[in-house]
């Protein structure tokens, strides 16, 4: 999340504390009331969005971890592909030899 962003949230949850305090007073409220009334409303959402957070942290569901995936993903297609190029440009018998090598390493 970029700077600008943390800011704009920042804004927003300032503007709906405002807004909450004056729709609490215009519903009539007192100014304490309503003052409580838009801070409990406030940490509401701070709770749902922590909450919202903790679940997508503890489920894998991150954007980092989401490119992270892609990236992988792709990574390992491109490197198959140029893998199956090299062996498919290679002899029988470099081919033979390098399953042996391969089949050798593997059991030991």
């Amino acid at each position: 999340m970029t700077r600008a962003k943390v800011f704009q949230i920042g804004l927003i949850v300032f503007i709906l504390g405002g807004l909450g305090y004056e729709v609490f007073q215009l519903l009539g409220f007192e100014s304490i009331s309503a003052g409580i009334g838009a801070q409990l409303i406030l940490i509401l959402i701070i709770f749902a969005w922590t909450g919202s957070y903790l679940f997508r942290v503890f489920s894998g569901n991150m954007t980092f971890m989401e490119q992270r995936k892609r990236y992988r993903e792709a990574y390992e297609k491109l490197t198959d592909e140029k893998i199956k190029e090299k062996f498919d440009s290679m002899t029988e018998e470099e081919k033979i030899e390098l399953i042996r090598i391969v089949e050798k390493e593997g059991s030991t």
